[in-house]
């Protein structure tokens, strides 16, 4: 009778697991075909090729938007990436004292802030002193938001390891810097980066602090220390304007943003289950 219960019990629980996960995942599914649907007939080499083309005139593309966005996302990336997995490491081997609970704070607060104040803090602090927008504070903005993703995520993986890993090493008399390094990083780099994957698909759709920061730009920049086009920006831009050619545009640029998170999640994704599989 008991048996005959819990079987019921754990039945049931699928089912309503399932039904959940359904209802989670139908608002994404509608999402990616009405862009996928939208957007595509819009793609073309040209698109992906060209300049943006003058207000009211047809034609045009995307070009230095994309590079604008990878620019952006590489600075944002050579800044943030090795400092959050400092930070990760820091609070994971050394989660005890006043410094690492008030490091711990700080991420955990910057967690929680909105994209857009993160603009404004860069705007006011490299903007208005450089009096212009540029590829350097959009980079800068961005490589704040990803921070706390990689320290959170670098933290939690680390936490992972068997603590008896670490004392085999120090048993061995080798330092404790040398242990971190060595075995510990060393042995969860497949995990650290699924975080960092994750890290730059969240800021790679990030729009409202690269118009404080990096601003936009219809032609090639210069320099990075110049207005710099973004792809978030001009669809943006795009899809505010009065022209139906734009908005057809702003449709092609939206699914190109939605494919690059969705490759970068299953990237990602990829990585986890191939290290889950080795690691049994």
């Amino acid at each position: 009778m008991k048996y005959s219960r819990r079987k019921f019990k754990n039945k049931f629980m699928k089912v309503v697991l399932v039904f959940l996960t359904t209802l989670a995942i139908i608002p994404l599914a509608i999402i990616f075909f009405h862009v996928i649907k939208s957007g595509y007939s819009a793609l073309s080499y040209d698109f992906l090729t060209s300049l943006p083309a003058p207000m009211g005139q047809s034609g045009g593309g995307i070009a230095n938007a994309l590079i604008g966005s990878l620019t952006m996302i590489a600075l944002a990336s050579v800044i943030g990436v090795p400092l959050g997995i400092f930070g990760g490491t820091y609070l994971s081997e050394y989660p005890h004292g006043k410094l690492s609970s008030v490091f711990r704070f700080i991420v955990d607060l910057m967690t929680s802030i909105p994209s857009i104040v993160i603009g404004l803090y860069v705007y006011s602090m490299i903007v208005v002193p450089m009096k212009g927008f540029s590829a350097y504070a959009g980079a800068l903005a961005l490589a704040l938001l990803m921070f706390p993703i990689v320290v959170k995520s670098t933290e939690e993986v680390l936490r992972l390891l068997p603590q008896n890993i670490r004392e085999a090493g120090l048993a061995l008399g080798i330092p404790r810097w040398r242990v971190i390094l060595s075995i510990i990083l060393k042995g969860s780099i497949p995990s650290i980066t699924t975080g960092v994957l994750l890290s730059i698909a969240r800021v790679s759709g990030e729009t409202a602090p690269l118009l404080l920061t990096a601003f936009g730009n219809q032609y090639w920049a210069e320099g990075l220390n110049q207005p710099t086009s973004s792809l978030t920006v001009q669809i943006y831009n795009y899809a505010i304007s009065p022209f139906q050619e734009w908005h057809k545009q702003a449709w092609a640029a939206a699914f190109i943003l939605l494919m690059t998170v969705f490759v970068f999640n299953l990237i990602a994704r990829w990585i986890l289950v191939r290290n889950q599989k080795d690691a049994s």
